[in-house]
């Protein structure tokens, strides 16, 4: 499971702008009332960008990464999944998600995803970016089309990611894996990178050798180096399939 004890992101490796930012409630499709946390940015690059967290959910550290992603020029919203069995409560770190995560399933995550995505979508592409839990779950969004530019994910544990539609090539996908990470052994990532193959779905994969899972948020002060990297292409992956 993802865990941290610091809520501080990664530094960015740009220089930031400033953004206006505000934690949000949003209605899904199916009436499911769901927290978010939305940044805008001072100087717009033009692109999208959906948060998906880890299992934790609307967690402070991906409040402060939504405001993160703004300051490089992404209008940003980050999303909580368990409004349908723990309300819009506080998800700090007393927080108990764990009989809340494995009643989330994948149309629930579709649907709110969508209505996040609704409104970054009139501006520009929406790319989703998500971690562990959320990792898995942005892979599958984008695999399956479901209008994204691409989809992004820190050592997404695959058993959630579910099979990439057979024949049907979707949106480009960022493979961003710890070398030390144990959630998902190298033999599923070879199966499931093959039947992406298999559908035409563009992809690419770097793995952060010796890195563990969660080496972004609970690691990221030893693994700065790779943190700064993933910054660097996460920022080329979006803007090449803008």
């Amino acid at each position: 499971m993802c865990h941290s004890t610091d809520s501080r992101p990664p530094a960015s490796p740009i220089d930031g702008q400033a953004a206006s930012h505000e934690q949000v409630e949003l209605t899904a499709a199916d009436g499911n009332r769901f927290l978010a946390y939305r940044a805008e940015p001072a100087e717009p690059n033009g692109r999208g960008v959906v948060i998906m967290p880890d299992v934790r959910g609307l967690h402070p550290f991906y409040r402060d990464l939504t405001v993160r992603f703004a300051e490089a020029g992404f209008r940003t919203v980050a999303i909580d999944y368990f409004g349908r069995t723990a309300g819009t409560g506080d998800r700090s770190d007393d927080f108990d998600f764990k009989p809340h995560v494995m009643q989330v399933t994948p149309e629930q995550v579709r649907t709110d995803v969508g209505e996040a995505a609704a409104d970054l979508a009139r501006t520009g592409p929406v790319f989703t970016v998500g971690f562990c839990f959320g990792g898995a779950h942005s892979w599958r969004l984008a695999a399956e089309g479901n209008g994204l530019a691409g989809g992004i994910g820190f050592y997404g544990a695959l058993r959630f990611a579910g099979q990439p539609p057979a024949d049907t090539p979707g949106a480009p996908l960022l493979l961003l894996r710890g070398g030390a990470d144990t959630a998902s052994t190298p033999e599923e990532f070879d199966a499931y990178t093959a039947a992406l193959d298999k559908a035409g779905t563009e992809h690419e994969t770097h793995v952060y050798e010796g890195a563990p899972h969660s080496f972004f948020d609970r690691g990221f002060q030893e693994w700065a180096e790779a943190c700064q990297d993933a910054w660097r292409r996460i920022l080329s992956f979006t803007e090449r399939h803008a």
